[in-house]
């Protein structure tokens, strides 16, 4: 997918172009996430707990959560850590983290603590948090192998690293639908293997290489499937339409007409996922854990 930015392409642009297109992005849709909240939980939450496990998270931890948005897995990374631990999670949008922090402290997690940052420049020190986890975030960097150098400096030796990013679109109907109906009605060019984007990280090897690289070793570079629930076409239309930041620039492209066509395709393709009085969108995440050496 190859989105742009006051019509320019991303590969135009700089590092530092891309990081603020993407602020403004995810600063806009801030809210919807938090409108969202209880159905990203119930779609998610096995996720959130898989990656805390994954990075062995233990009471009296220092944790590292990178591009925490409105606060997951940042918030199940702090209740293992528990009182005595401290968790940190890091974000580009400062709308998206007040959104973490009412949440974290409604809860009682004030071992929990978000900051405004750009997780390619970890201003921490080395060698500073004992586990370090992401969902969703790193595909989006413009330097993924320089933010996983930045991820292994400041682990503690022995710590985990634990990330989840989106496995290949055909996998992955709820994202690969409304861009396949968004192709009938504008030009969508393949984007080049190494820019920022959703399936940026899709294939076995292409994290866990980075993380090897940077001198972790690699546990686990896996496939996992899952289902995301909508109770109706009509949620699921307008979930997309409030929360994707990256498509939504796509779909503002079309006229009126071809808005409400589009909307009519994408929920006419849901409809044989229907189970029972929900829609099953099948999910594939790619799991990748890795640990520092001793």
């Amino acid at each position: 997918m190859n989105f742009q930015w006051k019509g320019i392409s991303m590969a135009q642009m700089s590092p530092e172009e891309i990081i603020e297109q993407q602020r403004q992005d995810w600063s806009r849709v801030a809210p919807a996430w938090e409108k969202w909240d209880a159905l990203l939980h119930r779609n998610l939450s096995f996720l959130n707990y898989r990656l805390v496990g994954d990075a062995r998270i233990r009471p009296g931890q220092r944790v590292l959560d990178l591009g925490s948005g409105t606060g997951y897995p940042a918030i199940v990374a702090a209740d293992a850590a528990g009182n005595e631990g401290e968790v940190l999670g890091l974000d580009l949008s400062e709308e998206m983290l007040d959104r973490a922090k009412r949440k974290a402290y409604g809860l009682g997690l004030f071992q929990l603590d978000f900051r405004v940052a750009d997780v390619t420049h970890l201003s921490e020190a080395d060698h500073s948090f004992d586990a370090v986890i992401s969902r969703f975030c790193l595909m989006f960097l413009p330097d993924v192998a320089k933010a996983v150098g930045e991820i292994a400096r400041v682990m503690k030796p022995g710590g985990y690293f634990a990330a989840a990013v989106w496995s290949g679109p055909d996998q992955n109907p709820f994202v690969k639908i409304p861009v396949d109906v968004l192709k009938r009605f504008i030009e969508i060019p393949q984007p080049p293997p190494d820019q920022p984007g959703i399936f940026r990280l899709a294939k076995p090897g292409d994290l866990s290489g980075m993380a090897e690289k940077a001198g972790l070793r690699k546990l686990t570079d896996e496939e996992i499937q899952a289902e995301s629930f909508y109770d109706s076409p009509e949620t699921y239309w307008t979930n997309l339409i409030d929360m994707a930041a990256p498509l939504q620039p796509l779909f503002a492209k079309l006229s009126s007409k071809d808005r409400g066509e589009a909307e009519r395709q994408i929920k006419e393709a849901v409809e044989p996922y229907r189970r029972g009085e929900e829609i099953a969108l099948p999910m594939a995440i790619r799991i990748v854990v890795a640990r520092k050496p001793s």
